[in-house]
């Protein structure tokens, strides 16, 4: 079937056209949906019976379904389990930050990146999200936040998966959220991260988008990078760098590096020097976030006093510096903490069971040297 909320404004109206069906029942249809928050087609009062039976004929609706959330202590996180049709599970984090109501989406079941301090990548990749699976996420945490008064804010595709090797449809969610008659959020408060996949940043930047793009860095150079991101071996820093200022050059957009801190690998006074050096003069800002621990991962997190001195270097060479506060961090739902979370019944591809493991290993390996 398909998935209505895979679905632009103009793709319903055609396909009312199509249908027999008058083009303005699709606004309606997407007021429901997007504005008065309808989980199904029977609620849908003011679309006839008839199309409202052929609705539920052709579209699948909703396609999640809510399983757990888990509120950290101070009440200003909230992580979201969500199951699939084909029962495996995704997450996504809404993070209340003053009038802020950000929405942290995953955009793939698992990930291929497989950075060495994200718990979201140990088992691989399993699928890519459809767009309405991605624009679920958003659409039924802003349900739940109507109840309080307040709606999403600005969304982030820093959940699970890498959204650029999910480009088709991390596009058609972004425009499917910017639409006017839907969720109407504006494309500057919709950021993108990748770990740097050159063809999808140069395909991004002629998407006349304009979104935020932020690059997940954690290393000034390539040697160290490598050791990081299995996907630097694919992606040489120099071509993503200027991947990214091409970015900046066609949107107009500021472009963020993050750059998650690990005791003793890439947090050395060194390699805060040679960051500012390969970050000199660029439109940016340096995003430093400490690390998060994950279960089974032989990482640390540097010393306050550590990032602090890695910060001031930054600064002092003219870089523009935040330092992301965590939150979640007790219901494992700060950053890298998303993890993939199979039912009980469910099947791994059998080419899969067995190499995360063996490859997360290596990569732990290869850190400690």
């Amino acid at each position: 079937m398909k998935e209505i909320c895979s679905f632009s404004l103009k793709e319903l109206k055609n396909w009312m056209g199509e249908n027999g069906e008058n083009s303005f029942r699709a606004g309606q249809v997407f007021d429901w949906i997007y504005t008065k928050h309808a989980l199904n087609f029977t609620d849908m009062s003011n679309v006839g019976k008839d199309l409202r039976e052929k609705l539920a004929e052709q579209f699948s609706f909703p396609v999640l379904k809510l399983l757990k959330t888990q509120e950290s202590e101070d009440l200003e996180t909230i992580k979201f389990l969500w199951e699939l049709p084909d029962q495996r599970r995704v997450e996504s984090v809404l993070i209340l930050s003053g009038d802020r109501r950000t929405v942290c989406v995953s955009c793939q079941v698992g990930c291929p990146a497989r950075c060495a301090f994200c718990a979201s990548g140990r088992q691989g990749l399993m699928r890519n999200l459809s767009p309405a699976e991605i624009t679920e996420q958003v659409l039924h945490i802003n349900h739940f936040l109507k109840e309080k008064g307040e709606r999403v804010s600005h969304i982030v595709f820093m959940g699970m998966g890498e959204p650029l090797e999910n480009y088709e449809s991390v596009v058609k969610a972004i425009q499917i959220f910017h639409e006017p008659e839907g969720l109407n959020i504006s494309q500057r408060r919709i950021t993108v991260s990748t770990v740097g996949v050159v063809e999808g940043i140069h395909r991004l930047a002629k998407e006349e988008l304009k979104v935020n793009l932020v690059l997940s860095l954690h290393a000034p150079n390539q040697h160290i990078r490598k050791k990081i991101i299995p996907y630097a071996r694919k992606y040489p820093l120099e071509e993503v760098l200027m991947a990214m200022d091409e970015y900046t050059r066609l949107t107009k957009r500021d472009i963020t590096y993050e750059y998650t801190l690990l005791a003793k690998i890439n947090d050395h006074r060194k390699n805060a020097e040679e960051l500012a050096k390969l970050l000199k003069d660029k439109q940016c800002t340096v995003n430093l976030i400490p690390y998060n621990p994950v279960e089974g991962l032989n990482l640390d997190r540097p010393k306050k006093e550590t990032i602090e001195n890695f910060r001031l270097i930054l600064e002092d060479a003219g870089i523009n510096t935040t330092w992301r506060y965590t939150k979640g961090k007790d219901i494992a739902a700060a950053c890298g903490q998303l993890a993939l979370q199979e039912a009980p019944t469910q099947n791994v591809a059998p080419e899969q069971s067995a190499a995360p493991s063996e490859k997360l290993a290596l990569v732990n390996a290869d850190l400690s040297q």
